[in-house]
């Protein structure tokens, strides 16, 4: 990797003495080797990144992508995943098991480990909770830590049986495992497309309430009280489950949660125009819960962002909204939705650099001298196009395709490489 200069970028480190200053940072051979107000060197083999009115931080960390590997390659492989990643700011990912087989066994976990070694980003494998996402028999958690899996889930399956999510969590408390519940109960959301609301009954469309979704927080958390186990609550979109876990974490509950960036920007009304690009899960949920969303977010209930970038080959997007299936790319338009909702820089580096790592219990790379070079270089301002030039998914099914967004990832570093956005 040659030899890099970031010249005026305004650092984001909360814990930094120059946090919120401008520096230069010179990278070279992987490492940091200085930071100081203003750096001067002679190396003619420099690459200089002026970074002024940018910001730079630790690479953010995605607790929630799917790549297609192992069986859904058309989708999406770890390569291409991992390059929509890069582009997007994130110099780590969790891989949920939504694959084919799932990531239900050591083999698995080392495939996508193995598979992913040397990349700019790191792949962190999340295990299945339960053997093939069935719900019915728990999957073989320790072999899969042992192996490299950070956490467990039954992805977008959500686990139906109460005693078996029970089990699964006081088994992954014996070795500091994580459970991650995607909170969802199946005989209330019945298979249904969207958000049980106004617009549904206006739509004619059989809707999914929030009941659905915070009557599984609600029997989860009493799950994680009953076996003193922690627990993370994937991509929650209710303003119900954000005032139950805020009451959790008060009660001194071990409890985190997270949110999909376009949870805190659309609403059901973008379903409107029958757009299958806004058919995700859990729904698309009403203005009131976004609101309560980016609140939870303020006061420190929701403890990460994700992307839940979600590939389909467009067979399964472009047909009756009806029968699409539910899902968006996401891993390079989390930073504009971000600046859409509002969010400053320092919330956004808080809920995608920091909080997801603090999740999974890894350590926080370091912004200093001699330290492993993990970075990102971000624009709040900077506008760019989300199209077939830009994006580097093997997928297109996102609604901000063809769109221009504000707020722009111009640089990342990891693992002894760089990559520039142009």
């Amino acid at each position: 990797m040659a030899t890099i200069l970031i010249t005026s970028a305004t650092l984001v480190s909360a814990s930094h003495p120059l946090h919120l200053t401008s520096v230069d940072v010179l990278v070279k051979n992987g490492k940091i080797e200085k930071i100081a107000k203003s750096i001067k060197t002679d190396d003619k083999k420099l690459q200089v990144i002026d970074a002024k009115d940018s910001f730079l931080a630790v690479g953010f960390f995605d607790l929630n992508v799917n790549f297609g590997e192992p069986g859904y390659e058309t989708k999406e492989d770890i390569q291409t995943g991992t390059a929509a990643s890069a582009a997007g700011g994130f110099t780590a990912v969790a891989v949920h098991p939504n694959t084919n087989p799932p990531i239900h066994s050591r083999s698995e976990v080392a495939l996508i480990v193995n598979s992913a070694k040397g990349n700019i980003v790191d792949v962190y494998p999340v295990g299945a909770i339960s053997k093939k996402r069935e719900g019915k028999d728990l999957a073989e958690l320790y072999d899969m830590q042992q192996t490299g899996a950070v956490a467990f889930s039954d992805g977008n399956h959500s686990v139906q049986q109460a005693g078996l999510m029970g089990r699964a969590l006081l088994y992954a408390k014996g070795f500091n495992g994580l459970i991650m519940s995607h909170p969802e109960d199946d005989s209330i959301a019945g298979g249904n497309q969207m958000n049980e609301g106004d617009v549904s009954t206006y739509l004619g469309m059989k809707g999914i309430p929030n009941l659905a979704e915070s009557i599984m927080v609600s029997r989860d958390l009493f799950l994680a009280e009953y076996n003193e186990a922690p627990i993370h609550f994937s991509t929650i979109s209710t303003e119900e489950s954000v005032d139950l876990i805020k009451k959790a974490k008060a009660k001194g509950l071990k409890v985190t949660c997270d949110v999909a960036a376009h949870s805190l920007v659309f609403t059901d009304e973008e379903v409107k125009g029958f757009d299958s690009n806004y058919k995700v899960s859990p729904p698309l949920r009403t203005k009131k819960d976004v609101k309560a969303l980016l609140k939870g977010l303020k006061d420190g209930t929701i403890d990460a962002i994700v992307s839940q970038h979600t590939p389909h080959e467009i067979e399964f997007k472009n047909v009756e909204f009806q029968i699409a299936y539910n899902g968006i790319i996401a891993s390079q338009t989390v930073l504009p939705l971000l600046i859409k909702a509002g969010l400053s820089a320092e919330a956004i580096v808080e809920k995608l650099s920091v909080g997801p790592r603090v999740i999974l219990n890894l350590e926080q790379p370091k912004i200093e001298e001699g330290a492993e070079a993990n970075l990102v270089l971000f624009s709040t301002s900077e506008k760019w196009t989300f199209d077939a030039k830009t994006n580097k998914s093997k997928s297109a099914n996102s609604p901000l395709f063809g769109q221009e967004l504000t707020g722009k990832v111009l640089a990342v570093i990891n693992n002894n490489q760089t990559l520039i956005n142009d």
